[in-house]
């Protein structure tokens, strides 16, 4: 089960393909705006009924856009997830009822981990991101930083607890369509902290170390690649604007929607043409688009097939495009804008892959242009780079959730 944009949903058809293989029923719980997706890795699907691209395009979903602080962008994402979480309940439930077993993203997880108790269904956290309270970091969707072990971790409860709160409507009708007794939300962690719920991180330990500060059940396992058919090859434009010239730069971000695509584009135009690098700009949610001989236009592309051609990539920190970056061993500059993203900007800088982001809230085309200027003439950059990519190569993240699936289903 998992709720958000494509990055909170891609990484799952490579779980679910690892969990079929090993012969398991698997269905992706979802968006069905996801489904070409889902069904391309062969996957089941159970649409939910909320569209994330369109409640982003609400007056809500804009004023989230404009927000230029991680609390004020919790503060804006929360009315939103607290409202689709209610339409999807009832969907979540139904999908549940045909399962066995519940796998749940940090953004359902405890929902999910109250469907799952009030069936009597086994659960685990299957997460992209570090969302428990640590001393190691502040907590990812607010900062990039540290404020001192005491108050990372104070402050990591203290969002835990702001998080769960926006589910409290859905879990009081949810404990009432299932017979539970009310429990607060805050209650609800407090459980699942005693029982040592397991959550598996789809991130590697080479990017983000476990702390040492973590209970048992929660695991690093490494990196869930999302399904890419072997052999896919990229679209003949793309293969033959690469064939025309030295690698190009991608710029792309993702499932992000930003105010003004427009401006952002020329902005990212000029950069490249400062640099004297050609550019391929995907335009994703936000809208992108770029045209000139040295430029070109696409739509969704899979980045295993793409990175691994590119002299590095310009992208906006989500999860999902970083993994993807790191995996294909080039060069990247993060121009990060909401939640998490300046957290995985700062890996990449700390992993010496990148020569340090260019916020989108600060991005002008000289101090992108010289990021990118760094990034590609420092051959540093890309000899980690690609030594990062070889010793990720050696991990499977998806083997420790089959192996705890394989020993539910023989219990």
């Amino acid at each position: 089960m998992s709720a958000g944009s494509r990055g909170d949903v891609a990484p799952y058809t490579g779980l679910g393909r690892a969990l079929a293989r090993a012969g398991h029923e698997v269905t992706l719980v979802t968006h069905g705006c996801f489904a070409p997706l889902v069904e391309a890795a062969g996957l089941g699907l159970h649409a939910l009924p909320v569209d994330p691209r369109a409640e982003l395009n609400t007056e809500r979903g804009k004023a989230l856009q404009n927000s230029s602080t991680g609390l004020g962008q919790l503060k804006r994402v929360g009315s939103l997830a607290r409202e689709s979480a209610e339409r999807m309940a009832e969907e979540l439930v139904r999908a549940a009822e045909r399962a066995d077993v519940l796998l749940l993203s940090s953004s359902l997880g405890t929902l999910g981990h109250t469907i799952a108790t009030g069936l009597g269904l086994p659960s685990r956290g299957v997460y992209l991101q570090p969302h428990a309270p640590s001393g190691a970091f502040a907590p990812p969707v607010v900062t990039a930083g540290s404020w001192g072990p005491t108050v990372n971790r104070l402050a990591g409860r203290a969002v835990a607890a702001a998080v769960d709160s926006l589910y409290v409507p859905a879990l009081r009708t949810v404990r009432a369509r299932l017979g539970l007794p009310p429990l607060g939300s805050r209650a609800a962690r407090r459980i699942r902290e005693r029982q040592d719920w397991p959550v598996h991180h789809g991130f590697s330990p080479l990017v983000v170390p476990r702390p040492a500060d973590w209970r048992p059940g929660l695991t690093v396992d490494g990196y869930w690649w999302p399904y890419t058919e072997p052999g896919a090859e990229l679209p003949a434009p793309v293969r033959d604007f690469l064939a025309a010239g030295p690698p190009p730069v991608f710029v792309g971000l993702g499932s992000a929607t930003l105010p003004h695509p427009e401006r952002l584009a020329a902005t990212f135009v000029r950069a490249l043409r400062a640099a004297g690098l050609r550019g391929i700009v995907q335009r994703g949610w936000t809208g992108l688009e770029a045209e000139g001989d040295d430029l070109l236009t696409v739509d969704e592309l899979p980045h295993a097939a793409l990175f691994p051609h590119l002299a590095a990539v310009v992208h906006h920190a989500g999860a999902g495009t970083t993994a993807a970056g790191l995996r294909a061993g080039v060069p990247a500059v993060p121009v990060p804008a909401w939640f998490d993203a300046h957290f995985w900007s700062a890996r990449l800088t700390a992993l010496g892959v990148s020569p340090g982001p260019v916020p989108v809230r600060r991005l002008t085309a000289p101090a992108l242009a010289a990021a990118l200027r760094r990034a590609t003439t420092d051959p540093g950059y890309r000899s980690r780079a690609q030594a990062l990519a070889a010793r990720l190569r050696e991990e499977d993240g998806t083997a420790p959730v089959v192996a705890a699936v394989n020993r539910l289903a023989g219990a």
